[in-house]
């Protein structure tokens, strides 16, 4: 029986979210000012009045853009061996532990950017659909290619990533509502599975 996996990140299989965990982990000096620059914005967005996609890029770039890609990814490399395996639920890795790899394709399908959540996915042997970091010449341009990596974008993502070939069931795990169009769309949701 081939089954997919498909396995939101932050909160799913960690703790707590990894962003402003890891901008801090890049530099924590200039996170701390850009953190305080972005109050009235992460105010606006708790009230439902600014886009999430919007803010989400601006603090990013504000602390990544024109950042090369080579010192990101060792930065990433660096927060993984940081907080790996602690970041995550233990029950989660021995799930993942267990999973049968010849009957299965897993993917992490998470809001979070890429850069730092490949080393987490590469630990894991899965396959990674996330927000992707645009880099030009070598450098960060603080944007995204394509569209956050959230609700019905995931979805779409997934088929994408898995056009022509066949599975006799679907599982995804989620914890909020940037997970709702997935859970909707597998053969089985598993909410806050791991919690």
């Amino acid at each position: 029986m081939k089954k997919l996996y498909c396995f939101d990140f932050d909160g799913t299989l960690t703790y707590r979210d990894t962003m402003f965990l890891y901008l801090k982990f890049y530099n924590s000096r200039t996170f701390t000012v850009q953190f305080i620059r972005h109050i009235p914005l992460f105010v606006l967005l708790k009230l439902k009045l600014a886009d999430a996609e919007k803010v989400k890029k601006s603090f990013i770039a504000s602390i990544l853009k024109g950042e090369s890609k080579t010192e990101i990814e060792n930065k990433s490399q660096e927060f993984f061996r940081h907080f790996y395996p602690k970041i995550c639920r233990e029950n989660a890795l021995e799930f993942i532990k267990n999973i049968n790899r010849e009957q299965t394709e897993s993917y992490i399908v998470s809001a979070s950017l890429d850069i730092w959540v490949q080393p987490f996915a590469d630990a894991f042997q899965m396959k990674l659909l996330a927000t992707r970091a645009e880099f030009k010449d070598d450098l960060f341009t603080g944007n995204f290619i394509g569209k956050n990596c959230n609700g019905p974008e995931k979805v779409s993502r997934i088929k994408e990533a898995i056009a022509g070939k066949k599975f006799d069931k679907t599982i995804a795990f989620g914890d909020t509502s940037g997970d709702r169009e997935m859970l909707a769309w597998a053969n089985e949701s598993q909410f806050e599975f791991f919690h």
